[in-house]
């Protein structure tokens, strides 16, 4: 409580500190935004939702979100502790968004990107029908406009309460990308924390180039529940970032801080090397 000019204790304002999950110190919730969200004490990248992500990734002003309106249904009538169509409801309400994917096109630097990025804080990021749909729309946006593309993922993994219908989405967007990836188009995929199930499974591994944000969890199933089944000690920062670069699974650990900027640099190299292909085969023809 703080204390005003005559003495008697007022409230705190309500987010004017937060603390980080990982070393637990307060930080001043300003110094934390101006910092990417990343604790200055101990460097742990806290979870930013999906539009706090294009803000970071794409340049200001020039951002066009596509099927921004499309949201899911609810084909099974799903209930377990509570309904789906609750969980939905409750999930719009606190995201102000209709789905856990948002889709456009912007700029990065002096490239014109397709990007699709899944939102945590929506029903863990799940993947169910319409966020397979948005993915695959972003794809096929992109290889219409000749676009590079950039997802990210942040994700518990496919829609239980969708069922096969959740499944579906992990072909149907596996699919898309093959077609893309036919025209020679780069795909870069950024995996945020966590990164799980289904879409791990599926297009957050099929990147041309895989990066992850530090200590993010990149898995299929959770460490808790490979140990209940193997009934082994995992070692230490097992499916942690670190570990999985180590072992082949990524190409690239990237502070979020140098994020922009060294997607920046993957897409001049892959555009530029794809512009040369491209004056060579017109050569020969």
């Amino acid at each position: 409580m703080a204390v005003d000019d005559s003495g008697k204790k007022k409230p705190i304002p309500e987010g004017l500190w937060a603390k980080c999950p990982k070393c637990e110190q307060i930080i001043y919730s300003k110094e934390l935004q101006t910092n990417m969200s990343v604790c200055p004490k101990c460097g742990h990248a806290l979870r930013i939702n999906a539009r706090e992500r294009i803000q970071l990734l794409i340049e200001e002003g020039s951002f066009t979100e596509i099927a921004a309106d499309l949201e899911p249904k609810d084909p099974l009538e799903f209930v377990d502790s509570v309904p789906y169509k609750t969980r939905m409801k409750e999930s719009q309400k606190k995201t102000e968004q209709k789905e856990a994917a948002i889709i456009g096109e912007g700029m990065m630097g002096p490239h014109r990107v397709a990007v699709a990025a899944l939102d945590f804080e929506f029903m863990g990021g799940s993947m169910g029908s319409v966020v397979g749909e948005k993915v695959t729309m972003a794809i096929e946006y992109a290889l219409e406009n000749e676009l590079p593309l950039l997802i990210v993922s942040a994700s518990g993994g496919a829609r239980m309460q969708e069922g096969i219908l959740s499944l579906f989405q992990m072909a149907k967007t596996s699919a898309a990308l093959a077609r893309y990836q036919k025209e020679q188009l780069p795909y870069i995929s950024v995996l945020a924390d966590p990164t799980t199930g289904g879409v791990t499974a599926s297009f957050a591994m099929l990147g041309d180039i895989i990066v992850a944000e530090p200590r993010a969890l990149v898995a299929f199933a959770g460490p808790r529940v490979i140990e209940q089944t193997i009934r082994q000690t995992l070692p230490q920062g097992f499916q942690q970032s670190e570990f999985v670069l180590k072992h082949g699974m990524v190409d690239m650990v990237v502070e979020r801080q140098q994020l922009k900027v060294t997607l920046i640099k993957l897409f001049d190299f892959f555009m530029s090397a794809r512009r040369k292909a491209r004056a060579a085969q017109l050569e020969k023809e």
